[in-house]
């Protein structure tokens, strides 16, 4: 088995998934279909996330996702679905959205530069 870094292992993720950018984003997200999965760590959701996200860490996505684990976000569980997925930078949401394709959800997309470049092109954020 070849061993990769981290940096590796997003590179090869982006290869696989699609990603947009901020203004795309922003587009999806006026549609009311599209479901907005934040996949940071509580502490940083409650910092700050764009409004009408749910917070489901990337450590525990896979099985949030799974309708045989877990009833807790059937909302989320709509796999024909537009799904908007983003983090602080952008790398934990390429890899997020390389799982959840493997999950059946083929609308789903990762957010370049997350949270970070959202701020930065001055988008609103809630702490709602």
């Amino acid at each position: 088995m070849e061993i990769l870094t981290s940096k590796q292992m997003v590179a090869l993720a982006k290869q696989d998934i699609q990603e947009v950018d901020v203004n795309k984003a922003n587009e999806m997200i006026k549609d009311s279909k599209t479901l907005i999965v934040d996949v940071r760590e509580p502490g940083e959701f409650a910092e700050g996330h764009i409004a009408g996200a749910v917070n489901v860490p990337r450590g525990v996505l896979e099985f949030k996702l799974d309708p045989e684990n877990s009833k807790e976000l059937e909302h989320l569980q709509k796999k024909d679905l537009p799904m908007l997925v983003y983090c602080r930078s952008g790398s934990r949401s390429a890899l997020a959205v390389q799982s959840i394709q493997k999950l059946g959800y083929s609308l789903a997309v990762s957010m370049i530069g997350g949270m970070e470049q959202w701020s930065k092109d001055g988008l609103p954020a809630t702490c709602k």
